[in-house]
C-alpha cells in the first residue's frame, strides 16, 4: 500500500557490510541521508542495495534501474502490493519537475529504452480511495536492483497519474492490479520475487524484513533468507489466511489474538469485540489501523485524542519518552508476541513546522500523530508503526509468516538462506495453539492501570470517540488489505493513507484545537 506523499529530497542511505550467502538478496534500509553511498555484491547469487526510510512522509524506498540504457528511479517498497509500476516521464504530474528530468524520485522514458516492449496496452489501472490513481500500460524491460538484473520484468507504466513516484510491490501475484481489473487470476504474471526464483537469484519465494527503529540509519530486507542476529527470543511462525471470499492467498492476513498495555504504573489486557482480528502486515502503510473499540482503549491508555477534522488521533510529542508499551499477540496462546514502545508510536506530523494544541488539556504542547489509528471496517492493518518493532519473515510458498521481537540497531549479522523452494522458515517454530485462534475472549473494560505511567505528568484528556476512519491505510497496491476491490471504472481500488502529511501541514486545524507555528 502506498503511504503518504514523498519528500523531494528522499535519497539513498547506507549499504551493509555483512557477507551475504548464496541464494539471498539483501536490500539495506536506512533513514534518509544527505548523500548516497555505494552498494556492493556479496557472493554469487546475492546482492545488496539501499532503501531510504522517508521519516517525514512515510515509507521505505529503493533505487532501481530500468531499461537499456538504464534509467534510475527511486520506488517505494511495499509488501502490501504486487506490481512494480513507474511514472512515465510524459505524465502531467512530472511536468512541474521537467527541468530536473521528470518526477523528483525519477520517471521512466520508454522511448529511451531499446528493450522496452508493451505487453498490455491500457491494461494497467490502479486507483485509491482518496481519488489518486495510475493508469497506463503493462510493459517488459530490464530491471536491476543492486547488482541483480532481471530481464523481461513485467511492470506498469503510469502514463496518466497524479502520484509522482512509483512502487515495488512484492506480495502475492494474485494481488496484481491486472487480476483485479480483469477479474481473472489467469492474467497474473511472475512479479519480482518470483522472477528472482526463476533466474536462480534466490531459492524460494520468501523474504524477511527488519526496519529497525524510527530514528535508525540502517535496516534491511532479505530475499531468500533470514538474519538471526536481527531479532531476540524465538522466531515463531503462524498461518497466513486466504481471502475468505475467494479462498485465494492475496495478502499477508494473520490472526491478531491479544493486545496488552504496560507502563510503570501497571498493566492491562485490552479487549475488542472483533477478536480474533484479521490484520494485514503491510510495509506500504505508515500507520496501523485497528477496530474502533480497540483503538479507543489504546487512546485512553496513552492520552491520545481524536481530531474529527483531520480524522486522526493526535498526542503530545513529549509522550514519546513516557516509557510505556503495547504488546501484540498472534496465533493464539503461545504464539509470537511483539512489544511496541511508545517512542515508536509518537510521530512528527511535518518537517515544515510543529503544530501545537491551541486549547484543551494539552494547550501549548507540540502535537504529534499517534501511530495507532482507528478503522470502522476491515481491512485492519499493521503498518510501519508496528513493523519497526518486529522481525518479520514472509513465506509465500508455505503461506506462513514468522515473527520475533526486533533487535534495534543490531550491528552483527548471521544470514541463513532458505535451502530450497518450499523449505520451512529457518530457525522458526510453529505457534502451538493456532487451532484456538477462533475462540473469542470475553469483552471486559480494562482498568487502565497502565495509563498513569504512560501519561506521567501530562494532563489527562477528555475521552474522545473516533469518527469515520475506514480501512485505512495507504495503499499502493492492488490489494493491500486482504483482497482488492473493484472500482466503478474497473480499476483496481485499494486503500490509501487517510492522512496526507503535506496536506495536514498546510491546513492544520485551528478549529480542531491545533495551531501551526
Amino acid at each position: 500500500m502506498k503511504g503518504a506523499s514523498v519528500a523531494t529530497g528522499a535519497i539513498l542511505a547506507a549499504a551493509a557490510n555483512a557477507a551475504v550467502p548464496q541464494g539471498v538478496v539483501q536490500f539495506d534500509v536506512g533513514r534518509r541521508q544527505t548523500q548516497s553511498r555505494t552498494h556492493r555484491r556479496g557472493t554469487d547469487d546475492t546482492d545488496l542495495t539501499t532503501i531510504a526510510n522517508d521519516m517525514d512522509d512515510g515509507g521505505y524506498f529503493v533505487t532501481c534501474k530500468i531499461g537499456s540504457p538504464a534509467q534510475t528511479l527511486t520506488l517505494q517498497l511495499d509488501t502490501g502490493s504486487s506490481d512494480i509500476w513507474v511514472p512515465s516521464s510524459g505524465a502531467s504530474v512530472c511536468e512541474p519537475h521537467s527541468s530536473q528530468g521528470g518526477c523528483p524520485l525519477g520517471s521512466f522514458n520508454a522511448d529511451d529504452s531499446s528493450t522496452f516492449v508493451v505487453t498490455g496496452r491500457d491494461k494497467f489501472s490502479i486507483s485509491y480511495v482518496d481519488g489518486s490513481h495510475a493508469d497506463g500500460s503493462y510493459f517488459t524491460d530490464s530491471f536491476s536492483i543492486g547488482d541483480a538484473t532481471l530481464t523481461n520484468m513485467t511492470m506498469g507504466l503510469g502514463e496518466s497519474t497524479d502520484i509522482n513516484f512509483g512502487l515495488v510491490g512484492i506480495g502475492y501475484k494474485s494481488d496484481e492490479a491486472v487480476v483485479s481489473s480483469e477479474d481473472d487470476l489467469s492474467y497474473a504474471y511472475n512479479n519480482l520475487p518470483l522472477m528472482m526464483v526463476r533466474d536462480g537469484v534466490i531459492n524460494t519465494n520468501a523474504y524477511s524484513l527488519w526496519l529497525n527503529d524510527l530514528d535508525a540509519s540502517t535496516g534491511n530486507l532479505l530475499f531468500g533468507g533470514i538474519d538471526t542476529a536481527k531479532y531476540t527470543g524465538d522466531l515463531v511462525k503462524i498461518d497466513v489466511y486466504a481471502d475468505p471470499g475467494t479462498g485465494i492467498f492475496s495478502s499477508f492476513l494473520v490472526a491478531l489474538t491479544s493486545v496488552g498495555a504496560a507502563s510503570s504504573s501497571g498493566s492491562d489486557t485490552l479487549t475488542s469485540e472483533s477478536f480474533p482480528i484479521a490484520v494485514v502486515l503491510d510495509s506500504g502503510t505508515t500507520m496501523s489501523y485497528v477496530p474502533q473499540d480497540l483503538a479507543e482503549e489504546i487512546w485512553l491508555e496513552t492520552g491520545a485524542v481524536y481530531n474529527s477534522d483531520a480524522q486522526v488521533a493526535l498526542i503530545p510529542c513529549g509522550m514519546a519518552s513516557s516509557g510505556g508499551n503495547f504488546t501484540f499477540g498472534f496465533g493464539g496462546p503461545g504464539g509470537p508476541t511483539i512489544t511496541v514502545p511508545m517512542n515508536e508510536l509518537v510521530m512528527s506530523i511535518s518537517s515544515e513546522g510543529t503544530p501545537v494544541f491551541s486549547d484543551g488539556p494539552y494547550r501549548g504542547q507540540p502535537a504529534c500523530e499517534f501511530g495507532i489509528q482507528n478503522s470502522t471496517s476491515a481491512p485492519f492493518l499493521l503498518g510501519d508503526s508496528f513493523l519497526r518493532s518486529a522481525y518479520v519473515v514472509y513465506d509465500l510458498v508455505n503461506n506462513e509468516v514468522a515473527l520475533a521481537q526486533t533487535k534495534f540497531n543490531a550491528t552483527d549479522s548471521n544470514i541463513v538462506a532458505f535451502p530450497s523452494s518450499g523449505a520451512p522458515i529457518p530457525s522458526a517454530t510453529a505457534a502451538p495453539s493456532q487451532s484456538q485462534v477462533s475462540v473469542t475472549p470475553a469483552f471486559t473494560s480494562p482498568a487502565y492501570a497502565a495509563s498513569f505511567g504512560m501519561m506521567g505528568s501530562t494532563a489527562t484528556p477528555t475521552p474522545s470517540t473516533g469518527g469515520s476512519s475506514s480501512g485505512g491505510s495507504g495503499g499502493s497496491s492492488g490489494g493491500s488489505s486482504g483482497g482488492s476491490s473493484q472500482s466503478a471504472a474497473g480499476a483496481n481500488s485499494v486503500p490509501m493513507d487517510l492522512l496526507r502529511i503535506g496536506a495536514l501541514s498546510a491546513t492544520l486545524f485551528v478549529a480542531g484545537g491545533l495551531l501551526i507555528l
